[in-house]
């Protein structure tokens, strides 16, 4: 089951700017609540205890449980704008969980076992199409990630939404079509062109530098350019 953490919220009966900085000056964290058909609901969350939270990762896939005025009210955060300088969050929206517990939420790819893909032992890259997959499923069950496993992918082998294993319940938003994953994919054609050109020149010069003859002992040198030859005895 999916940890589902506790924010102590106050209502916030106004909005706007001006409300939202009131907030951020007396240390908390402006939000609203919205979705399953509710009016919107803003509120203010303790900035200390949000901020432990958010940098723990994964806050936006994590379920929440908000009390507000002894009313309790199950959420997933949706958007979270941070400060641009000291990056920590000043305002959150957060949506309302609907009563059968279905959400959509995006589930990060982990890829294990590279070293017994065969492509990838033979200098080939793994191409990844989708670093998360956005599933529907149930709040109390939302995947802390997905595994593939690459073992036995050769090059120009592909992996499809069909073959990551799925948790009962879990299904991928995206239905319509058997959407690519990764891929392995080989060395691109204009590095091994450019590889064999520089080789090629490189040979041409070691060649070039074996062919040069020096005098023969006792020869004599030709004669520096511009300069007059002496002349012949009679």
């Amino acid at each position: 089951m999916a940890e589902t953490i506790e924010f102590k919220a106050t209502a916030r009966p106004r909005a706007g700017k001006g409300a939202a900085r009131q907030a951020r000056r007396d240390g908390n964290v402006p939000a609203v609540i919205y979705g399953s058909g509710e009016p919107p609901e803003t509120i203010a969350i303790n900035g200390n205890d949000l901020w432990k939270q958010y940098i723990k990762g994964h806050f936006t896939s994590t379920v929440i449980k908000i009390t507000v005025d002894s009313k309790e009210i199950l959420v997933i955060p949706r958007d979270v704008q941070v400060d641009p300088v000291k990056d920590h969050p000043i305002h959150v929206d957060f949506l309302r969980i609907a009563k059968d517990g279905i959400i959509r939420v995006a589930v990060p790819v982990h890829f294990t076992n590279h070293a017994l893909s065969p492509g990838l032992k033979r200098g080939g890259v793994l191409n990844i199409v989708r670093h998360e997959i956005e599933v529907f499923c149930p709040y109390d069950r939302i995947p802390a990630q997905f595994e593939i496993n690459l073992d036995g992918f050769d090059i120009g082998r592909s992996i499809h939404i069909s073959s990551v294993a799925m948790p009962e319940g879990v299904s991928p938003v995206i239905q319509d079509r058997d959407f690519t994953v990764a891929t392995v994919a080989g060395a691109k054609k204009e590095d091994e062109s450019a590889s064999a050109t520089e080789g090629a020149a490189a040979a041409g010069d070691a060649k070039a530098a074996a062919g040069g003859k020096a005098p023969a002992a006792g020869g004599k040198a030709a004669p520096a350019a511009g300069a007059k030859a002496a002349p012949a005895k009679k």
